[in-house]
């Protein structure tokens, strides 16, 4: 096995929304925000190179959105899907899988875009199988208000349309062996129902990615919670009891949205859980 970080871009999100309750005098520690109140955030995917796969996990913001709407975001850097999978050799038809965390628009934003003349929307990655759950589907295509603005059409439906779409199962567990990827999957439901987080045994390490259940290394402390989930106590439940798992087994956390770092570890402390060191991934694993 063979883990590639995948850099797609940057943007800036509502510092506020992106902490919730916590007030900005205490998240700007770590989380220091412009004169807009806005914070910067990394779109930072995985490629896992296994048993003759190319597995993507999610696929950051894409481009084929309105520029009225990328202005709301405030995109900066040079870092894009494309040319991050080349750096390493790769192109979107090598891709054999495409893992999506769940389906909100800076996570699945990148595995649809337009056809050559753009007239048809169609799956960026022509000969990738795209897994989601079937909860999560049902979810997304069929949002809440709260999420709508989250759950893109235009993101979502040519993945069914094209037949490229496909189901995990998780037969009501919450962690599931998948012997198809090579590591296992746990799911969560707090930021949405049925987010799916990758944990790999890497090099000796057990590798998260966190998706949005730890979007930046400044979301370790339990009520650091994104006021854009959905149940919020369920996060602080499903945090509390993973965080106590990965400190005392030593995960690495590979953090998708944390624009200094790629990962971080977490240890125990009289206080509880908090933050151990923040990484860079080559740093880890010299690579």
């Amino acid at each position: 096995m063979k883990l590639y970080p995948i850099e797609t871009g940057n943007f800036r999100l509502d510092g506020g929304a992106m902490f919730g309750v916590v007030p900005r005098v205490l998240w700007q520690k770590t989380n220091p925000a412009d004169e807009n109140n806005q914070i910067e955030m990394a779109m930072r995917c995985l490629l896992v190179e296994t048993n003759g796969k190319l597995i993507l996990i999610d696929t950051g913001l894409g481009d084929k959105q309105s520029d009225k709407f990328f202005s709301h975001y405030n995109l900066y850097g040079d870092d894009t899907l494309m040319k991050s999978l080349l750096k390493y050799g790769f192109t979107k038809e090598d891709i054999t899988d495409i893992f999506l965390t769940h389906l909100h628009f800076d996570h699945v934003g990148g595995a649809v875009e337009w056809n050559s003349d753009k007239t048809k929307l169609q799956p960026t990655f022509p000969n990738a199988k795209y897994w989601t759950n079937a909860d999560h589907w049902e979810w997304a295509t069929k949002p809440n208000p709260r999420e709508k603005a989250s759950f893109l059409k235009e993101n979502i439906l040519p993945l069914q349309e094209s037949g490229q779409l496909h189901f995990i199962d998780f037969k009501g567990e919450k962690m599931l062996t998948n012997t198809e990827f090579g590591f296992d999957i746990l799911r969560v439901d707090g930021h949405t129902n049925g987010q799916m987080l990758p944990v790999i045994n890497y090099k000796g390490k057990t590798v998260v990615y966190m998706a949005d259940f730890l979007p930046t290394s400044g979301h370790v402390p339990l009520p650091y919670v994104m006021g854009y989930d959905t149940r919020p106590l369920i996060t602080i439940t499903e945090k509390e009891e993973f965080l106590k798992i990965a400190a005392d087994n030593n995960y690495y956390l590979f953090l998708e949205h944390d624009a200094y770092y790629d990962m971080c570890t977490v240890s125990n402390t009289i206080k509880g859980v908090r933050l151990n060191e923040t990484l860079k991934f080559e740093d880890v694993f010299g690579e």
